[in-house]
């Protein structure tokens, strides 16, 4: 639900189609799980380090794909979701197609202890508080000045561009925002699987997740998580 809201975003109130966004889920879910194995560092930090990367990797695919138009832009998508896949599938240092096993499950420090919210009704708790917080900022995003001019692209560039709204620098940000989400999803299904592999960031899953979206209701923030339930 949190990519499909991404999604929303992206295709339903922007206009621009992407096949791609499994691929940011994986850099969201193989941060965390190199960072969290290889350095010890907390889950909590490296959420904001896989931010950090996935907003740097939508800024440079972003700039050099959003330019396109019509059909090509759908197929660069592709392509370079198909580019981060393998990519991943086979970086010694990411496992391979095996991936990476044994991460942390998510705690928080308790007392003298912690109490682990990586299962069960917690992580139940914690996944939803996150998906109605995005829900909740997308709606204010939208009812801003900045979101009536992320909503006249859909219906074209030119008179938009005439009333002064750099619509490419209005694309490229919410390719962004829509890519964190999905890295923000990425590192919820790393630390409750506890495993990462190539699989779960496929074309597949890149259609699969627009499909949610368009089944939902493509044009409407809450259609995001009526389609992940419906399928």
């Amino acid at each position: 639900a949190l990519v499909s809201l991404g999604l929303v975003l992206l295709t339903g109130v922007g206009g621009l189609t992407s096949f791609g966004q499994a691929a940011f889920v994986g850099i969201g879910a193989y941060t965390t799980a190199w960072l969290t194995l290889n350095t010890g560092m907390s889950p909590w930090l490296t959420l904001f380090v896989g931010l950090g990367l996935t907003a740097g990797s939508a800024l440079l695919v972003g700039f050099i794909t959003l330019r396109m138009s019509g059909h090509y832009l759908p197929l660069a998508t592709i392509a370079w979701g198909l580019a981060l896949y393998y990519l991943m599938g086979n970086l010694d240092a990411l496992g391979k197609y095996d991936g990476l096993l044994g991460l942390k499950s998510l705690s928080i420090p308790w007392m003298n202890g912690s109490i682990d919210i990586g299962q069960g009704r917690l992580f139940f708790v914690l996944t939803w508080a996150i998906l109605i917080a995005g829900a909740v900022a997308l709606l204010n995003l939208l009812d801003s000045r900045p979101g009536r001019a992320i909503r006249s692209l859909k219906g074209g560039s030119q008179m938009a561009e005439a009333m002064g709204i750099s619509t490419f620098r209005y694309k490229v940000t919410i390719f962004i925002i829509a890519a964190l989400f999905a890295s923000v999803s990425g590192w919820l299904l790393a630390h409750f699987q506890r495993t990462v592999n190539p699989s779960a960031f496929g074309l597949k899953m890149g259609i699969e997740y627009l499909f949610m979206a368009v089944i939902g209701g493509v044009g409407h923030v809450w259609g995001a998580i009526v389609g992940a339930a419906l399928i």
